[in-house]
């Protein structure tokens, strides 16, 4: 056995799966719904601007997820890089854990209606969350094991895809919260469904 690569341990996966439960529970106790109002679960909700959007297993915004987790792979590499790779993944789900919580308070579900093209945002499903959680383990777990360059041209390339599919993606997203380019947006709407 070589000793110059780390050991396998479960316990940075079971301390994820923790964290993804108790953010569950977390998100039931404010009131989110567990699964779509719509009745009915589903693995992929294609439409964006669909009552089903962000609240299936997985919808145009889970790649979103998926780059956070190259996104905070690199991140903890550059400020830990000695830290344990244990270590690191659980602050990555808690990191991710905390945005979600985050993302399903009132105050930035009103700013994402106020100031990005999702105007009829309620908020994720508990299942959309935690499938939004998984996700950017995924994601880790790929930037962990793929070369460096692979990874960058996975991330460009599921940033580039919801951007010819849905005109949206992490980038625009996080412009949109942060700095509203009305240009933007209403490039965006153009291709929403006319009431």
């Amino acid at each position: 056995m070589d000793d110059s690569l780390p050991r396998f341990s479960w316990l940075p996966v079971f301390a994820g799966l923790a964290i993804v439960a108790a953010t569950a529970a977390i998100l039931l106790g404010m009131g989110r719904v567990p699964f779509c109002t719509c009745g009915t679960i589903r693995l992929w909700a294609n439409e964006v601007y669909s009552p089903e959007n962000s609240q299936q297993i997985a919808d145009w915004y889970t790649p979103s997820h998926i780059v956070h987790g190259f996104l905070f792979y690199w991140f903890f590499w550059l400020i830990g890089r000695k830290w344990p790779q244990g270590v690191r993944f659980t602050l990555a789900v808690i990191l991710e854990a905390a945005w979600e919580i985050a993302e399903n308070t009132n105050t930035v579900i009103d700013r994402y209606r106020s100031a990005t093209a999702s105007l009829n945002y309620l908020g994720d499903s508990v299942l959309n969350s935690v499938s939004d959680i998984l996700a950017m383990m995924a994601g880790y777990g790929l930037a962990a094991v793929l070369p460096v360059g692979l990874s960058a041209v996975t991330v460009l390339a599921l940033e580039l895809v919801c951007l010819w599919a849905i005109r949206d993606n992490l980038t625009l997203n996080v412009i949109m919260l942060l700095h509203p380019v009305e240009a933007i947006k209403a490039w965006q709407l153009e291709i929403a469904p006319k009431p």
